[in-house]
């Protein structure tokens, strides 16, 4: 649905980034979790955060004109919402995949620059283990709010053996597994990321129905199979359709007839024009230079075919970041 732009639209979509900012800047001091249940001064979170009094009490009023805090009098609490997804020790807690933002913003800053020259930015570093971290923490913590969802909605019953590709912490293999008692399944992803793997899998008492296996799937063999389920989410928009290709292919040929293959990624209509997100989201992968990008429907969907899958679907599944399921059978 296209958006009526008028000047105060303008205004606060070009403003947007403010609000960004005071979440991001009050996640990386960690307010909430400073804060926790006390109700407290603005001088003595300052002490604790070991801030300016006058910078701080400024900040604190803007985050309470947000929602994210409420004022007593003096004093600063928690929102509801705050204690649920900003606090560290929560287990609904968001501040990974915010303070990853936070990492982007720079390179954002420079788009113009990259959009001129089509080369990459010099952006600002937080450094690539704080960085990395970040990332995947982040992808951990939203994949555990869409995971139960796609899990229920996906009906992978009857199948017995499952390649999750570039899995990370697997936590959409975990989810699958709880959903379906007879499967079983591997994660192919980077040797880095299976110890977190190895301790997720260990949390759901998974680890004789979910294991790893270390590599690199542009690369490396994918072994193990036949599987007769393979999910990609979330992959093929760091790659170029090049690399797409190849990854698909690499799995299928991993795969037994009949097997079923899922992606789920940013999916744009066949115009390109939308939905909003997996179109800026485009962007964001421009800026990151993998030379990877948000593909349509009917892009991925070539891609399958020349794989030779078929019975290719759309599955009603959407999340509320419009990330969507392609599916199609190996015949």
């Amino acid at each position: 649905m296209a958006t009526f732009w008028h000047p105060g639209q303008l205004l606060s979509t070009s403003s947007a980034y403010w609000r960004g900012c005071a979440l991001q800047s009050s996640v990386r001091l960690k307010v909430y979790s400073a804060i926790g249940e006390k109700h407290i001064s603005g001088e003595e979170l300052s002490e604790l955060l070991g801030s300016d009094v006058a910078a701080t009490i400024l900040f604190l009023d803007a985050l309470s004109a947000m929602g994210l805090l409420v004022k007593d009098g003096e004093k600063y609490r928690n929102s509801p919402e705050a204690n649920q997804f900003l606090v560290e020790s929560s287990p609904n807690y968001m501040g990974h995949i915010i303070l990853h933002h936070h990492h982007l913003l720079d390179g954002w800053a420079q788009l113009d620059q990259m959009v001129q020259t089509g080369k990459p930015v010099n952006r600002r570093s937080y450094g690539e283990d704080v960085e990395r971290e970040s990332f995947i923490m982040g992808m951990f913590n939203l994949a555990m709010q869409v995971a139960p969802q796609v899990a229920d909605q996906v009906d992978l019953s009857g199948k017995k053996r499952l390649l999750d590709l570039g899995g990370g912490p697997g936590t959409y293999s975990i989810h699958f597994c709880k959903a379906n008692p007879e499967l079983e399944a591997v994660i192919f992803d980077r040797p880095t990321t299976e110890p977190f793997a190895r301790n997720t899998i260990a949390q759901f008492e998974l680890n004789e129905r979910v294991d790893f296996m270390g590599g690199n799937f542009l690369q490396d063999p994918i072994s193990g199979g036949p599987y007769d389920v393979v999910w990609i989410s979330h992959i093929l928009h760091s790659n170029t359709p090049e690399q797409c290709r190849h990854i698909i292919k690499k799995c299928v040929d991993s795969m037994s007839k009949g097997g079923m293959i899922l992606i789920h990624d940013f999916i744009l209509d066949d115009n390109k024009d939308g939905p909003e997100f997996p179109a800026l989201f485009s962007l964001n992968m421009l800026l990151g230079d993998t030379g990877g990008r948000s593909y349509s429907r009917e892009e991925l969907f070539d891609m399958l075919k020349q794989a030779g899958v078929k019975r290719l679907e759309r599955h009603s599944f959407k999340a509320k970041n419009d990330s969507s399921i392609l599916h199609g059978i190996v015949e």
